[in-house]
């Protein structure tokens, strides 16, 4: 059977667990559907829900924040209230020099709508996306 047929779930690695859930449950207001071990750490990991279901495992390894590229992207509808929401809660958005940002750090995205990024106490990198 064809992996598509599967639930895909993104596994970010963390190096501190507690610093992680400070961040994706409170400022990111994710909500933890389990915790377990990770390896030999035992209470190591979450795994957060998102649109319904289980979408992001988050656990402590020493390979934490090891790559610049996105790991996920939350699509949403209003771009400008959950930037606001998550500006007010204590996430801070990158800004890359190659892109036009506005005030508030979205800038538009190739082929329409918009963006903007923000990392984790790791320095895992995230997304916001909008269609318009």
């Amino acid at each position: 059977m064809p992996l598509s047929a599967y639930e895909l779930r993104t596994s970010v690695a963390v190096s501190d667990i507690q610093k992680a859930v400070a961040f994706y449950e409170g400022k990111l207001g994710l909500q933890v559907l389990e915790s377990g071990p990770s390896a030999n750490i035992d209470d190591g990991s979450r795994v957060y829900g998102s649109g319904g279901g289980p979408a992001l495992n988050v656990y402590q390894s020493v390979t934490a924040g090891k790559t610049a590229a996105t790991l996920a992207t939350w699509y949403v509808d209003d771009i400008d209230q959950i930037v606001d929401e998550l500006v007010s809660s204590g996430v801070e958005f990158v800004r890359y020099d190659q892109f036009e940002h506005d005030a508030k750090g979205i800038t538009a995205r190739a082929g329409g709508g918009r963006i903007a990024w923000f990392q984790d106490p790791d320095g895992n990198t995230f997304a916001i996306e909008a269609d318009v």
